[in-house]
């Protein structure tokens, strides 16, 4: 075996799909939105640094690893850290070993101290490691690894930092009935606070007023790191073509956002039809599932500015999230993810019928 760097991120993406389509739970995200994600050209990278690194057996990849420094992250925490992510390998202790001592050795050349990951490449987009509950397909932009992952990682010396949740939540009237009168009183406080949905038609302004909540809402939280102005302009760009009015709402104090939600549809139900294939006939499968067979959502985030928590705002926005999937016909959706030790919204979601059905896990490593 050897190792090193690879600069053809085509081929770097590819392997990954190779491991990915071994399993039938694994849903990968399209093949060129990976690819748009690692080139020079995505606005993550104007603040970031990476290199990718292949392990190679008999002249094949048998592994892979971006090894990454998140300027901005360490400029907003006052850290000296690294990343990894992109991590696909073959059950193959000794290339594991290769790819995360390649990845140390050119982060620590750099002046990092620790390691954590995985990162796809921040938490603003696809992080962590699955650890709970494999027998379940992975819902849109949420990971999907083998179990053996798990002990690649950990016999390379890295142990948990912190451990996500993604809650199940399936439709239960009684329960929500059970919440009347308190969630009455919620309302009667919140009068001034109105829940709009947004403007799809001018989805400039949309992703403006996402970013006022955004940045301030988890500004506290871990391992957060604010999205740029390009970043969020990116993600609007992508989700132009998907984004319905529904799917975005905030709450506002005169016409000012002070909270937001964004909810969409399981569209990996479709992908899984597709299978990174547009001739024509997966290509109408795709379409048939997307308009006919998808029965769950996610609900990516839910933010709320400091300043206006500890008033059941967020009850608000869970109401209103339940609402719209009862309207789209959604028979279960995914709230994910949250922080294992976010006790407050943790308890929220199970008082409403929540349950933690899948662990994902943030390791690091001090180097």
């Amino acid at each position: 075996m050897e190792i090193k760097e690879i600069k053809d991120i085509e081929k770097f993406v590819d392997f990954g799909y190779l491991i990915s389509k071994r399993n039938p739970n694994w849903i990968m995200d399209f093949r060129k939105n990976q690819i748009n994600i690692l080139s020079e050209s995505h606005p993550f990278w104007k603040k970031a640094e990476k290199k990718l690194f292949a392990v190679y057996e008999n002249g094949k990849i048998i592994g892979k690893i971006a090894a990454m420094i998140n300027h901005y992250y360490n400029e907003f925490h006052g850290e000296k850290s690294a990343f990894f992510g992109f991590f696909d390998c073959e059950d193959n202790k000794e290339a594991a070993k290769m790819l995360f001592e390649s990845s140390a050795n050119w982060a620590r050349e750099r002046g990092c101290f620790l390691m954590r990951g995985p990162a796809n490449p921040s938490s603003n987009y696809t992080w962590g490691l699955l650890i709970e509950n494999f027998d379940e397909p992975n819902v849109i932009m949420m990971p999907y690894n083998p179990p053996y992952y798990i002990s690649l990682i950990e016999d390379c010396g890295y142990y948990k930092e912190k451990d996500l949740y993604a809650f199940k939540w399936i439709y239960n009237k009684e329960i929500l009935d059970k919440f009347n009168p308190t969630i009455d009183r919620i309302k009667k406080e919140n009068s001034d606070i109105a829940i709009d949905f947004a403007d799809i038609d001018n989805l400039k302004n949309v992703f403006e007023d996402f970013k006022s909540v955004y940045n301030r809402a988890w500004e506290k939280n871990w391992g957060f790191v604010p999205m740029t102005d390009e970043e969020i302009e990116n993600m609007a760009g992508e989700l132009k073509a998907i984004i319905k009015r529904e799917y975005i709402f905030f709450a506002k104090k005169n016409n000012i956002p002070v909270a937001f939600c964004l909810m969409l549809p399981d569209f990996n139900i479709a992908l899984k039809a597709l299978k990174e294939s547009f001739i024509p006939l997966n290509f109408l499968k795709f379409f048939y599932n997307y308009l006919f067979k998808i029965k769950s959502g996610r609900m990516l985030a839910l933010g709320v500015n400091l300043e206006y928590r500890g008033r059941g705002i967020e009850v608000l926005m869970i109401l209103k999230a339940i609402e719209i999937s009862k309207k789209l016909n959604w028979e279960w959706g995914d709230l994910s993810w949250t922080l294992e030790d976010n006790i407050k919204i943790n308890k929220t979601i199970e008082k409403f019928g929540g349950r933690i059905y899948k662990k994902y896990r943030i390791y690091r490593k001090e180097l």
